[in-house]
C-alpha cells in the first residue's frame, strides 16, 4: 500500500472537500468479530446504535477484545454523487478498505474511485503493513461513516494467509501464524519454546520452522512427523502438573490449550512468578457461555493485551507483552 498522501492528524476533524460535508461523530466504531456481535456488546457495555456487526459507543476508543476491527474518530460525509463520495475519501487520506452492509452496487462503485489496495493473503512471516488504511460504510445513498485510522492495519481486522496444506497437522497453526504477525516479532535460532497442549503439533511446527527448539507438552502423543523434528523435545504430560522450575527459562510460552478460562489464568500467574517466560501467546477458550470476568482479568495484567483473532472461534489471544 502507497502512504504517499498525508492524512489527518489523530483527532483532528478532516477538511471538507468541495460538493460534500464532513461531520465528526464524536463516536467510536466498532467491527464485531464475526458470529459476536453480543458478546461485542456485553464487553462495551451502554452503546448508541447496532448496525449490523457496526457498534457505535460514544466518546474515544476503549478497548475491546470482541472488536474485529476499531474505527477511530470517525466522520459523516453526506455526498451528492459517487464520484463525489470517492472524492471526499480521497480527500482524506489514499488508502480505504470498504465495509459493504447495504447499497452494495453503489458502494463498490465508490470503491472502484478509490486507489486500488491489495488484498492479496500474507506469506508469513512478514511485517505489519505500515501504510494507513482507513474504513468506510454507506448508511443510505448519500451518507458515508468513515475512520481514517484503525486498529488493524489489515482490510476489516480480516488476516489471510497463503496456507502450508501439506506440513502441519491441524489448521490451528493459522493462529499462531496471525498472533506472531500482530506480535511483530517471531522466534528463532536459539530461542527456546514451551508449548503447552501441543497435540497434534500445530504450533509446534510453526515454532520449529523459524528456527526455534521446542518443549512440547501434552498428555496426548504428537503427530508422527512433528515429534520426529530434530528441535523438538516431547513431554507426554499435563500442562497444569507441569512446574516451571522443571522446564526453565523459554523466551516464549504458546498455550493452546482446551481448559477453562480460569484455569489458564491459574497457569500463566504461576509462570509470571517464576519469571521463567519472556513473552506470552495463550488462547482462551469458553465452554458455552463467554466468561468475561476471567477475559477482564487477562486484559488487566500490565502490559498485555487480549484480541478475537480472524482465525479465533469462539476464543481470545491474550499476548504479553503487547507492543
Amino acid at each position: 500500500m502507497d502512504d504517499s498522501s498525508p492524512q489527518n492528524a489523530p483527532g483532528t476533524a478532516p477538511q471538507a472537500p468541495p460538493g460534500a460535508a464532513v461531520t465528526p461523530l464524536g463516536q467510536t466504531v466498532y467491527l464485531a468479530a464475526d458470529g459476536f456481535l453480543d458478546d461485542l456488546v456485553a464487553e462495551l457495555g451502554d452503546v448508541a446504535t447496532v448496525d449490523g456487526r457496526l457498534v457505535f459507543v460514544d466518546g474515544p476508543a476503549r478497548p475491546a477484545a470482541w472488536a474485529q476491527n476499531i474505527w477511530y474518530d470517525p466522520v459523516r460525509i453526506e455526498f451528492a454523487s459517487i464520484k463525489g463520495g470517492a472524492k471526499a475519501l480521497r480527500g482524506i487520506q489514499r488508502n480505504w478498505a470498504l465495509w459493504s452492509q447495504r447499497y452494495h452496487r453503489r458502494a463498490a462503485l465508490i470503491q472502484e474511485n478509490l486507489p486500488h489496495v491489495s488484498a492479496k493473503p500474507v506469506v508469513f512471516p512478514s511485517p505489519l503493513p505500515t501504510a494507513p488504511l482507513g474504513s468506510w460504510t454507506l448508511t443510505d445513498e448519500s451518507t458515508i461513516i468513515a475512520a481514517a485510522r484503525c486498529s488493524s492495519p489489515f482490510r476489516n481486522g480480516e488476516v489471510t494467509f497463503v496456507e502450508n496444506r501439506t506440513a502441519p497437522p491441524n489448521r490451528a497453526y493459522l493462529k499462531l501464524w496471525e498472533a506472531l504477525t500482530l506480535f511483530g516479532e517471531q522466534p528463532g535460532p536459539g530461542d527456546r519454546c514451551l508449548d503447552l497442549g501441543a497435540c497434534p503439533g500445530g504450533w509446534t511446527w510453526v515454532l520449529h520452522e523459524l528456527g526455534a527448539s521446542v518443549v512440547s507438552v501434552d498428555k496426548a502423543p504428537l503427530d508422527p512427523a512433528i515429534a520426529a523434528l530434530p528441535r523438538v523435545e516431547i513431554r507426554q504430560e499435563s500442562a497444569f502438573g507441569l512446574k516451571p522450575a522443571t522446564v526453565g527459562p523459554v523466551d516464549w510460552l504458546c498455550c493452546d490449550v482446551i481448559c477453562y478460562p480460569t484455569r489458564l489464568l491459574r497457569l500463566v500467574k504461576e509462570w509470571m512468578d517464576s519469571g521463567f517466560a519472556k513473552r506470552f501467546i495463550c488462547t482462551l477458550k469458553f465452554q458455552a457461555e463467554t466468561d468475561h470476568e476471567t477475559a477482564r482479568a487477562f486484559a488487566e495484567i500490565p502490559g498485555g493485551r487480549v484480541l478475537h483473532l480472524h482465525h479465533n472461534k469462539h476464543e481470545l489471544t491474550w499476548i504479553w507483552p503487547a507492543k
